[in-house]
């Protein structure tokens, strides 16, 4: 499957993936449709803009009829589904538009995948619609599904409804649920481009509660590769975790941004904290490693260094970033400090 249309490709991951895809598959054509909300930035693709294997299309995909005009017009073989509103705490002020985008528009994807009968529809998903571990145990792709957000809910309920699509209608489909990403060019609302952010400038770090919620951080690169072997190499109808083996408390995260940066600790600000937080995540990727031989590259260690030097390094790519809707959502969130 060359020929892919990769949705929501502005973004965080989705620009990584187009960009890995671009640079290690030079027989893949990728059409990018992104929306270019707030977390959309084709600076993320600016050395990819003309490229012949890449095409941008801005759009919505609850739009049914661009997305069959693009399907027909590039030959496209395969759907990966990586748009989405996925910042929690928007999720919880603003929930209609996570419904709008995460299932209506899955819908709409689905709809075309059918009928155009793709070869391949993959959806990128989240530990977070497992809900909440304790202190010990791991997500498995059998953990029943049990979200605690807006936004887990509405991936959820996205993943319900394509199992639903494969089973009806027979559509060939893979789902992939990611523990938390990190590294270049992610949006300055999640925890660690945020932290990163805010120690360069000085300003406190915002903490929810005691600052001890655990999770399982994947360097976005790995990410990526995980997908792509997803697309090429699994059975449809099959799920994979996919997960860093990188489980970190968010304070541990913090000090080690503030200690590479040669911040005080003192910045640290505990706020309180979002409701219905979940604890712990953990993600067993035991399925992807055995079955598809994948396994993360980069140790946290590597990553969070590669990411600290990136934001160092781009300056102006983060100064762009802060100075439009992040600076008003930040100050609306914790307060102009």
């Amino acid at each position: 499957m060359n020929r892919i249309l990769v949705t929501g490709g502005a973004g965080f991951i989705g620009s990584n993936f187009v960009r890995m895809v671009l640079s290690e598959h030079p027989d893949c054509f990728v059409v990018n449709l992104d929306k270019l909300t707030y977390a959309g930035n084709l600076g993320n693709l600016a050395e990819f803009m003309e490229n012949e294997n890449h095409t941008f299309v801005k759009g919505d995909i609850c739009d049914g009829i661009l997305i069959e005009r693009i399907i027909a017009e590039h030959g496209i073989e395969a759907i990966i589904n990586f748009a989405a509103e996925s910042h929690v705490d928007r999720s919880i002020t603003e929930p209609k538009i996570f419904i709008e985008t995460n299932i209506a528009g899955t819908l709409t994807l689905l709809e075309a995948a059918r009928d155009k009968k793709l070869d391949k529809f993959v959806q990128i998903s989240t530990d977070e619609v497992y809900g909440a571990l304790g202190p010990e145990g791991q997500f498995t792709e059998q953990t029943p599904l049990s979200p605690n957000s807006p936004y887990s809910a509405s991936k959820a309920a996205a993943d319900l409804l394509i199992g639903a699509f494969g089973h009806t209608w027979g559509i060939k489909y893979n789902i992939t649920r990611c523990s938390n990403n990190y590294g270049p060019y992610q949006f300055p609302e999640k925890l660690i481009p945020l932290m990163i952010n805010n120690a360069l400038n000085d300003r406190e770090l915002p903490v929810y509660g005691d600052g001890l919620y655990v999770r399982d951080w994947l360097y976005v690169y790995d990410h990526c590769t995980a997908v792509w072997d997803v697309l090429q190499k699994a059975p449809s109808g099959e799920i994979y975790n996919i997960g860093g083996c990188n489980e970190k408390a968010n304070l541990e995260v913090i000090h080690l941004i503030l200690n590479r940066l040669g911040k005080p600790q003192s910045l640290i600000k505990h706020v309180t904290d979002r409701p219905g937080h979940d604890r712990r995540y953990a993600i067993d990727a035991g399925k992807i490693i055995n079955e598809l031989g994948w396994k993360p590259s980069v140790s946290f260690e590597e990553g969070i260094n590669k990411t600290m030097d990136w934001y160092l390094q781009n300056p102006e790519w983060l100064a762009n970033i802060v100075s439009g809707d992040y600076q008003t959502y930040y100050e609306s969130m914790y307060g102009n400090r």
